[in-house]
């Protein structure tokens, strides 16, 4: 069998980070999309600029905050520990917690600009018809945005796949607590296990290779929408 148990273990709680995280993205970027889609604050552009900032954030200086903000001296680990759930550093809940901050944009974009392609003419169309906003919302919004949706929840699971800076600052590389496939690989060449890192890192290339196909499919099928 090319991979170890040790290896399964990481693919395993790699899919766990990465399903969680999606989900949690999908309800955290849906309501903030809508807003950068359709608000005319003034503040439009500076949320916008705090979304985008992982995407050119190195992932170690994101990384780095995340864990002194939620140390112990930190006010985000002062207020998890008042509320009762410790630290979140070298925890999952620390690495959902940072997947979800850097993969935000790959959640937010898409559906941003699935958002702004509807205009606001079917919205229109149901106040007409005497649907409230939250019913046109869910009723006419949503569906139209559908692509968008898919789009954005295959980045998010894909992108967090492939976390390693944010995931090794804030949770270091515990087995079975918070090893993941990225730092898996990296310890195979720590260790000069090549042959198990070439399995993975095959994987990893396959995986990704077919995210990209699958975008591009549904970027033909769904141009207007779709980033």
């Amino acid at each position: 069998m090319p991979f170890s148990a040790d290896d399964l273990q990481a693919i395993w709680l790699t899919l766990k980070l990465a399903s969680l995280s999606t989900v949690l993205l999908l309800l955290l970027a849906t309501p903030l999309a809508w807003w950068l889609a359709t608000s005319g604050s003034r503040w439009r552009a500076p949320v916008g600029a705090v979304v985008a900032l992982p995407l050119v954030l190195p992932p170690t200086v994101l990384g780095f905050y995340l864990l002194v903000s939620l140390g112990p001296q930190g006010w985000g680990g002062q207020l998890t520990q008042a509320l009762g759930l410790g630290l979140l550093p070298f925890t999952f809940g620390g690495l959902v917690l940072g997947s979800v901050i850097y993969s935000l944009p790959f959640a937010v974009q898409p559906l941003q600009h699935a958002f702004s392609a509807i205009g606001t003419r079917p919205m229109e169309v149901a106040a007409t018809l005497r649907a409230r906003p939250l019913d046109a919302f869910f009723s006419v919004a949503l569906p139209l945005a559908r692509p968008g949706f898919i789009t954005a929840a295959i980045l998010s699971f894909a992108h967090t796949v492939g976390e390693f800076g944010v995931v090794l600052m804030i949770g270091g590389n515990i087995p079975q607590q918070t090893r993941v496939v990225s730092t898996q690989i990296y310890g195979h060449v720590e260790a000069m296990d090549y042959t198990q890192a070439h399995w993975l890192a095959g994987a990893m290339v396959a995986f990704s290779f077919a995210v990209l196909l699958g975008l591009a499919l549904l970027n033909r099928r769904a141009p207007r929408v779709l980033m």
